[in-house]
């Protein structure tokens, strides 16, 4: 902040698994100008989900040029980061890539997670999370089987924020909220887990240095001012894994329930304390602040299954929501199960694979829709109970997100998930987690949001007797589904 003048801005950046965003916001939490830029992940083979990190610095500095113009290109005070969680980036030791980043829909690392069976139990239930490919320890005891030369070359396993931070800095560090995400975290000591690295026989050298995720943990160097069109030795924080950033920019607190959908869907619930469990299948990871955690619900398929239906049905967003007036619920006994890239929350299998049942020449395009619709919030629906049934029970509930803004989606959610939504518009509360921990590492606090929701959804009780019931035949369809195929399920 200039000496006697008026606080300068905060940068926020938010390198999500697709895109980048960023936004300028000011001393009072405004955003004054936002900017994204798009980046790709590959599929080089089955399983396979990588991106060269060069590539996000790319759709970072278009990322951050366009929210710097959209502001009127003012000075910054410092820079927060929020990121994409679970990647693991391997990198030299001045962030040369050594690799492609592996990603969390990455599911090769299966044989890595066999390794936790080493663990006595007691050290297993501290890492208070599924034992599942796609996060960074697995995938990171993975990469070193099949490839010996890169024990020998890395000096950083980073998250992919962390990473970023690298490149812009010279620091390496990372912070809580994204350590304790990488099934290397023992929750109850808050600290990494030597049992864990010995178990999947990692080296503890490779992991950086663990510091607040609202410190200030390096600042801008020649590369990194070009890159985000600041000064050099602008400060930037340690930041926060992108959950976590959104639950912090969004106010959430404990005793509140979020849930979120887009590409995939989030539950997310803030705890003042971890709330261990013995074999969980949902999540346990460090909010953003210097105390206090959060339980989660991840769904893999949620707008990411609708789109693959809208685009094999070749309709629109607006005829797919609309299927939900002219069809009657139940979709006349036609079920789907959206698990086209494997399920995370209950199911826990990566090899699971979506499936419709009850289909007759007498359907149409319209009761498909419905039926994927259904299936998409009988997921969510799964993922809700899981909570419950692990000892969480989410309160007032927020609707976010992307995939969220047809009114007859909302009434369908509502009423499957059997509780009142509050509708917000919150479409910026990861970048603006980010920039709210900027300003608290350069010394300054930014006023908590206040938004009110747009509406409030009341589940209709007729519809949701309804949902009840079509609820039932999804699982039971399901099971005969996985029985044919596999012999056994376990349901939840």
């Amino acid at each position: 902040m200039p000496s006697g003048g008026r606080p300068r801005p905060v940068l926020g950046i938010d390198l999500g698994t697709g895109s980048t965003k960023a936004a300028v916001v000011d001393e009072h939490g405004v955003v004054r100008g936002a900017g994204s830029a798009d980046h790709h992940i590959e599929h080089p083979a089955p399983g396979a989900a990588e991106i060269d990190p060069n590539a996000w610095l790319a759709s970072v500095a278009a990322a951050t040029t366009a929210a710097h113009t959209a502001a009127g290109r003012p000075a910054v005070d410092a820079v927060g980061l929020a990121g994409q969680m679970h990647g693991v980036v391997f990198a030299g030791r001045d962030g040369t890539i050594l690799r492609p980043a592996m990603l969390w829909p990455d599911t090769r690392a299966v044989a890595a997670c066999g390794r936790y069976d080493r663990l006595d139990p007691a050290v297993r239930r501290a890492l208070a999370n599924p034992i599942v490919p796609g996060m960074f320890g697995p995938m990171l005891a993975a990469a070193l089987s099949w490839e010996p030369e890169l024990g020998r070359r890395l000096r950083w396993a980073l998250s992919p924020k962390d990473w970023l931070r690298l490149r812009l800095t010279a620091t390496a560090a990372t912070e809580p909220s994204d350590a304790s995400a990488t099934l290397l975290w023992d929750i109850a000591r808050d600290d990494w887990s030597d049992e864990a690295l010995t178990a999947l026989d990692l080296p503890p050298a490779v992991l950086p240095p663990v510091v607040a995720s609202a410190a200030r943990a390096g600042e801008v160097m020649a590369h990194g001012a070009e890159v985000l069109g600041v000064a050099r030795g602008t400060p930037v924080a340690a930041g926060a894994g992108d959950t976590a950033a959104a639950i912090h920019g969004a106010g959430l607190r404990a005793g509140t329930c979020q849930v979120s959908v887009g590409s995939g869907a989030q539950i997310v619930a803030p705890l003042d304390e971890p709330h261990l469990v013995t074999s969980p299948v949902t999540h346990r990871y460090r909010r953003a602040t210097p105390t206090g955690w959060y339980a989660m619900a991840a769904i893999q398929n949620a707008g990411l299954a609708l789109q693959w239906v809208r685009a094999m049905l070749g309709v629109s967003w607006d005829a797919l929501h609309a299927s939900l007036d002219t069809v009657a619920p139940s979709a006349d006994g036609v079920t789907f199960h959206p698990y086209l890239t494997g399920e995370r929350t209950p199911l826990l299998d990566a090899d699971v694979r979506g499936a419709g049942k009850g289909l007759a020449l007498r359907h149409d395009r319209a009761t498909l829709c419905r039926a994927a619709l259904e299936g998409v919030s009988f997921s969510l629906r799964d993922g809700v109970r899981a909570l419950e049934a692990e000892g969480i029970a989410p309160g007032p509930t927020r609707l976010v997100g992307g995939g969220i803004g047809d009114p007859r989606w909302q009434r369908l959610l509502a009423a499957t998930l059997g509780r009142p939504l509050q509708v917000h518009r919150a479409t910026q509360v990861t970048v603006l987690g980010a920039a709210r921990l900027a300003a608290t590492a350069v010394g300054r606090q930014l006023p908590m949001p206040v938004e009110p929701p747009v509406s409030t959804v009341e589940p209709d009780p007729r519809l949701t007797d309804d949902m009840d019931v079509a609820w039932q035949r999804w699982h039971l369809a399901h099971h005969q589904n996985t029985t044919n195929s596999r012999g056994s399920i376990t349901e939840r």
